[in-house]
């Protein structure tokens, strides 16, 4: 208990004497020993680095997961040292319902094929979302969150203590400039007033308990002094330690970069394949409501192209169409909508630029790349949503989405 005490005092003396010196170097009223150029530039770099490394880790968490109230619940399993449970990301809910409504529609019915279709593009898109945030969350968010939780809090208590060992060898060189200061005094004005040999006695006496003053506060001085630079050895590696840290968060962003171009890219591609079934059978679709109606005693009316197709679009002379009986081809709609056969309209035709790469299913259709310029023109008797393309000497059909008609 008396050891306890004693440690207890000693501890409340270091801490009046290290607040004292905090003071009065605030006040311009003490000493401060400064650290080299070199060692404040590593402080800074030290600051900056961890300051933006919140930054960006925290607008990272953002990016990955929007939704607040799942970040906390996410922070609270983290500290729990809990596994996260499964969230169904957005994308893979709308494809739940999509599918559910395509069930209550008809699976077979137009509306419910493409609720079908589009929803399982969005079950994809959410899967791959699912994996995006996973591999940034490891190769990404870890290793930022690792340095602020480790690293980070090294240095940061490795500068605390030299920021103690600072302040105690400051303090000893008060003590010292103090003591020091004492003795010359009482070596150079001794009690030459009064002749009694006692007050000389007595002054020699103090010159001599200042002379024992100053060899204590030397030797703390030096004892201070050598566990100062002790720590500032050891703090300045740590510092140092941050170019380390620099090549590892590189790393680390090169392997988030491409983990998200990957991300964005099958995103793309499952929206073009979607596109591309979309196209496809939307002109079945349309034609097959029109034919499924049975009970109509009428022909059904012609559809119209779109209104921009319609307007400037050219078409060739009319040819009559022959009606179409079960079994039998349609030889003169046949022949007169394969592109390998037909010709161009005399003038009129337009130019387009192909918005996305479209890859031909057939021979009768014309493979195309983005930003490239074509030719188009449309016949009687084609699906509204195609167009005859040409370029050069290769001519085939060309789906109207992919492309965006020039005046």
């Amino acid at each position: 208990m008396d050891f306890n005490v004693k440690k207890l005092a000693s501890d409340a003396g270091v801490f009046f004497s290290r607040a004292m010196q905090f003071t009065e170097e605030k006040l311009g009223q003490a000493e401060k020993t400064e650290l080299d150029a070199h060692f404040e530039n590593l402080l800074a770099r030290a600051d900056c680095t961890k300051n933006w490394t919140e930054k960006i880790l925290r607008q990272t968490e953002v990016l990955l997961q929007p939704n607040p109230s799942a970040r906390v619940e996410e922070f609270l399993y983290e500290k729990l040292d809990r596994k996260v449970p499964s969230r169904v990301t957005n994308g893979e809910l709308l494809a739940q319902y999509m599918t559910e409504a395509a069930n209550d529609f008809g699976p077979g019915t137009p509306y419910g094929k493409t609720l079908i279709k589009v929803g399982e593009t969005q079950r994809r898109l959410g899967a791959a979302e699912r994996d995006f945030i996973h591999s940034a969350s490891l190769n990404f968010l870890t290793p930022l969150r690792n340095f602020l939780e480790g690293d980070w809090r090294t240095i940061s208590k490795e500068r605390r203590i030299l920021q103690n060992r600072r302040l105690d060898l400051d303090a000893c060189k008060a003590r010292l400039k103090k003591a020091k200061a004492a003795e010359a005094k009482a070596a150079a004005v001794p009690d030459f007033q009064e002749t009694r040999p006692r007050n000389y006695v007595l002054s020699a006496s103090a010159s001599a308990l200042w002379s024992d003053e100053v060899e204590k506060a030397e030797h703390e001085l030096r004892l201070t002094q050598t566990e100062f630079d002790r720590q500032a050895e050891v703090t300045r590696l740590l510092l140092e330690g941050i170019s380390s840290t620099h090549v590892n968060h590189l790393r680390c962003l090169h392997e988030f970069v491409e983990s998200q171009t990957n991300y964005y890219a099958q995103c793309y591609q499952y929206m073009l394949d979607l596109q591309k079934q979309l196209g496809s059978s939307k002109g079945e679709i349309f034609s097959g409501t029109f034919v499924g109606n049975t009970e109509s005693t009428s022909p059904p009316a012609a559809t119209s192209p779109p209104a921009v197709a319609a307007a400037t679009l050219p078409a060739v002379p009319t040819i009559p169409v022959v009606p179409t009986i079960v079994g039998v081809p349609n030889t003169v709609a046949e022949s007169v909508l394969n592109p390998n056969e037909v010709k161009p309209p005399a003038s009129g035709t337009r130019k387009a630029r192909v918005l996305y790469d479209y890859e031909a299913a057939d021979s009768t259709e014309l493979a195309l790349l983005a930003d490239e310029m074509i030719t188009v023109y449309s016949l009687p008797g084609m699906d509204p949503d195609w167009l005859i393309g040409e370029r050069g000497n290769q001519k085939g059909k060309v789906p109207v989405t992919y492309l965006e008609l020039l005046s």
